[in-house]
């Protein structure tokens, strides 16, 4: 069952104690759980704090990239955001929470065996603007992180995994004392097909070059022929790269130091 639109103070407590954070004005949080089936006209059901919730969502996912993650770029960032603020990922967090057991629903709605995702999605967008309404942006913030926080690394990790240039730049942040730079070395075709030949650079000494038909993705493969070179990753079965363990990393940046520090 869920919240009636008077408000049960029974399910309101309930809700907080899931949420994890005390309303100062309850009433709030019953709009937040409350659903247009529910409703007696769709301005009093949580229609609106989803949109609120959406906005504040995308804000506090983007903040947090760009503070944890400096060597993304744009494209990056923005695919990594897409997946966490996705419909599929915050109806995730409502079955995690167990928010639909509170949610208010009419007569047809609450007869389902199971709740449509774009449902249990609005209601963790709306549960984010009523905390946002009742106590401001760092609640608010805090709520979003403690669950959201997982589903963004599992959603670099998988993107990060793909990108050797990400890859080689976190070797290079933590291990070595610069950074790897791309240099175009050849490029042959004519100008509706051109190729790019690319190499990795990284002080003074080069690595293997990859050929490709745009410079990105040339950079991409050059980066994992750097990779593979300095024998700092291993490749699954699925095309994922994976730094070595760190000890084993450790020593290999030490001896590449080493290697660039030598005289020709």
């Amino acid at each position: 069952m869920g919240l009636n639109v008077a408000g049960n103070n029974v399910m309101l407590d309930k809700a907080a104690q899931i949420i994890g954070y005390t309303f100062k004005d309850e009433s709030i949080l019953a709009e937040a759980l409350t659903h247009a089936s529910s409703a007696g006209h769709r301005l009093q059901s949580n229609e609106r704090m989803e949109f609120l919730g959406d906005a504040i969502l995308g804000f506090v996912v983007a903040e947090y990239l760009f503070h944890h993650y400096p060597t993304f770029l744009e494209g990056d960032l923005t695919k990594i955001k897409s997946t966490v603020v996705s419909r599929k990922t915050c109806a995730m967090i409502t079955e995690e929470l167990d928010l639909v057991s509170v949610l208010n629903l009419g007569k047809g709605m609450s007869n389902r065996p199971d709740l449509p995702p774009s449902i249990a999605a609005a209601v963790f967008e709306a549960t984010i603007a009523a905390i946002y309404l009742d106590g401001g942006y760092e609640p608010a913030r805090d709520f979003i992180l403690r669950y959201v926080a997982p589903h963004i690394e599992d959603a670099v990790d998988s993107a990060h995994h793909h990108n050797f240039k990400s890859v080689l730049q976190q070797f290079a942040q933590r291990h070595l004392p610069s950074s790897p730079q791309y240099i175009l070395l050849d490029e042959k075709g004519p100008d509706h097909s051109k190729c790019f030949e690319v190499c990795v650079e990284i002080r003074g000494r080069r690595f293997p070059s990859a050929w490709a038909n745009a410079k990105k993705e040339a950079e991409q493969k050059a980066a994992l022929l750097a990779l593979k070179e300095m024998d700092v990753v291993e490749v699954d079965e699925h095309g994922d790269v994976h730094l070595r363990d760190p000890e084993t990393t450790r020593q290999r940046a030490e001896q590449i130091v080493g290697e660039t520090d030598s005289p020709a």
